[in-house]
Parts: structure tokens; sequence; C-alpha cells
């Protein structure tokens, strides 16, 4: 599509376009190459429908298109299988069958739930992501992993379910909360730590302007972004090997997200955690150089994220939410650690007394310690 910038994730007959560029939900709307289903069913939260969503559904009525939607509450907790029965309901109501898609307008959480609605509905009907977040334009609205929360762990339900496409307008962040885009730089600086070493030093350089959302430096860190996931899931869509390293900072930010409740740690601050943690392990068993923790860390502290754990967590049930991970095996987390700046290596298993001194050195509470239950 000409003005945009496109970016493939090439797996065969299910390989689908990410384009990015200003005003591109509209022209992608109207586009008669994008073959859209006559019934649609969006969902988005509230304040993203008064924003953009009636704004796209007017524009798809006039290329023909039935429109309904689905609004869903906005935060971690929507992401539970109570709100996939819901979300069943209106898909059933608003009459979606197997020619028809769902339209995913929001950041992580309406991506991951509306995706998996759509997995499961007659066993699969078409998604496009429409991400409204940098974490989720950089991140979870590309390559197909979709999923809700438990109460014992964070996605322990899901399924992969590719898009039909992935529609990025950069000028909906800027209608984001700071503390938003400082989440999704979290992410930003994963991709520079394992795979983009130009990324991260543009980071070193720039991380100002790409928090004020400049528009060249915010078209670099979104392009340079997605362009790496959809290197990395075109060569293994399923998480089989390289797909792992996906999962730099993770371990420990899914754990602390989990004992934080979901609330009071965003996703992207708890990655940022993670990285660190994950770092200051690389260093202590001798896989992490000191001056790739300390780079990391001070790009981390000049993007404004978080780079301890918050007062009062608990030691001992964060190490019991790794057990549970899905990237665990056998209960033993298996961690993604550095080995420079654009070089990591997954799977590493390290013993748990090193994580658990290595998370009390980080500020996690000492007092509540491992309990030691599977």
């Amino acid at each position: 599509m000409s003005g945009f910038t496109e970016i493939r994730v090439e797996l065969g007959d299910r390989s689908y376009p990410i384009l990015v560029g200003e005003g591109v939900l509209d022209t992608a709307a109207r586009s008669p190459g994008a073959g859209l289903p006559r019934r649609l069913l969006i969902v988005t939260h509230p304040r993203l429908w008064d924003l953009y969503g009636t704004s796209l559904a007017r524009t798809l009525a006039t290329q023909g298109c039935t429109v309904e939607h689905a609004l869903v509450p906005a935060g971690e907790t929507s992401k539970s299988l109570s709100m996939v029965n819901r979300l069943y309901r209106v898909m059933a109501s608003a009459g979606l069958d197997r020619s028809s898609a769902v339209i995913a307008l929001g950041g992580g959480v309406i991506g991951d739930l509306a995706g998996f609605a759509s997995a499961t509905w007659l066993r699969g009907i078409d998604v496009i992501q429409v991400p409204t977040t940098l974490l989720a334009m950089v991140d979870s609205a590309i390559g197909g992993k979709t999923g809700v929360n438990l109460p014992f762990g964070k996605n322990l339900v899901g399924a992969f379910h590719q898009p039909r496409a992935v529609w990025i307008d950069p000028c909906v962040l800027r209608s984001l909360p700071a503390r938003d885009i400082r989440s999704g730089m979290g992410e930003v600086v994963k991709y520079g730590v394992i795979a983009r070493p130009g990324l991260f030093e543009f980071l070193e350089d720039n991380v100002a302007r790409c928090l004020a959302l400049e528009p060249a430096a915010e078209a670099r860190m979104i392009a340079d972004s997605a362009s790496c996931k959809a290197e990395v899931v075109s060569a293994d869509e399923r998480e089989g090997g390289l797909r792992a390293i996906l999962n730099y900072g993770h371990t420990a930010g899914h754990a602390v997200e989990k004992v934080a409740g979901y609330r009071r740690v965003r996703h992207g601050e708890a990655v940022a955690i993670g990285m660190v943690v994950a770092a200051k392990l690389g260093e202590r068993i001798g896989m992490t150089p000191p001056d790739v923790s300390e780079r990391l860390e001070r790009l981390l502290v000049s993007a404004r994220l978080p780079v301890r754990v918050p007062a009062g967590l608990p030691v001992g049930p964060m190490v019991d939410a790794m057990r549970l991970d899905k990237k665990a095996s056998s209960g033993m987390p298996r961690w993604v650690i550095a080995r420079g700046i654009g070089h990591v290596e997954p799977g590493v298993e390290i013993p748990e007394s090193l994580v658990v001194e290595t998370l009390c050195e980080l500020g996690a509470d000492a007092k509540n310690g491992h309990t030691g239950k599977p």
C-alpha cells in the first residue's frame, strides 16, 4: 500500500502485512486490496470506541461491511475466560460465521483477548490487529500469540492464531498517558538487547526524542522493533527455538506482574525489571559482561523505567510463579541471558538460590521467602 511502511511476516499461505503510517486505519479500511469480510466485530475499550472505533466503523460501513462492536473494560483483569465467554455471546448475536472477522482495536489486553476469542470461535476466524499502544505496536499485536490469564498465572490459556493483518497508526499514541509510552519502551529496549544493537545505540542517543514521540524517532523505534519481531516469528512461529529470545526479561517480569496483582506494575515496566534481573543473573554465572548490565540499566533509567523490584513484593511467590511460567520445564524456569548487546542465549538454567539472592538484592522482600511448593 503506497505511502506506508510494509513489513511482512512470512509464514507461507498464512503470511500477512504489518502496515505502518499516519492515517493507515482509514486508508486500509477503504483499500479494495484489503478484501475485508462483509461482517465484522470491533472489540475495544469504551474510550477507544469513542476516539477511533466509531470513525473506523463508519468507514467500513461505506465499503459495504456490517459492523458490530463489543466494549471491554480496560485493564489486565479483562483477560479472563469469563470475558471470553461474554465475547462469544456477542459473536453469536452478531451472526459471525467462518467468513467473518474480528478487529482488535486496543492494546495488549484487547489484542490477546480478541485474538483468543477469534482463534476459538468456530475453530478459528480471522482477526485484524489494530494496536493503539506502543507496547502492542512493537510486540503483542505481531506474531499470533493470544491468550488469557488464570488466577495462578499469566497467559496460561491461549492459542497461536496469526492475524490477517496488522494496522499501525503511530498518531494514536498521542492520546496515551506518558506512563503507557514508557511502558512500551520496555519492549523496544528488549529488541535492542536481543538482536538489534543499532537500535540499542539509537535509543541511547535518542531516548528523550522517542519518549516525546518526535515523528522521526517514533517511526524508527516502531519500524525497527516490528521488523525484528516479524523476522523472529517468520523463522520460528511456535517458539521451537529462536522465538524464545523474545522472552528476554519476561521470566522475572511475568512473576512481578502476577505477584503485584496485574495492576501495580505495567507489562513493559515489569519487563524492564525482568531484564535487569536477567542481566544480574547473567553476571553471576559469567555470561553477561558487566558493561552490558551497566548500559542496559542506564538506558532503562533514562527511559524512566523501573530497575528494581517494587517495595514489599515477596520473593517466595515470585519464585513460585516462575515455576508455573509457560517457558518452565519440570518446574525449572528457562532464562534468556545476554552475552552482549544484540546477542542473547535462551534456555539457560540457573540455580534457584541465585535467583532468590538476586531478587532480594534488587528489592524483593526476603522475609516472605521461597516456599518450596511446586
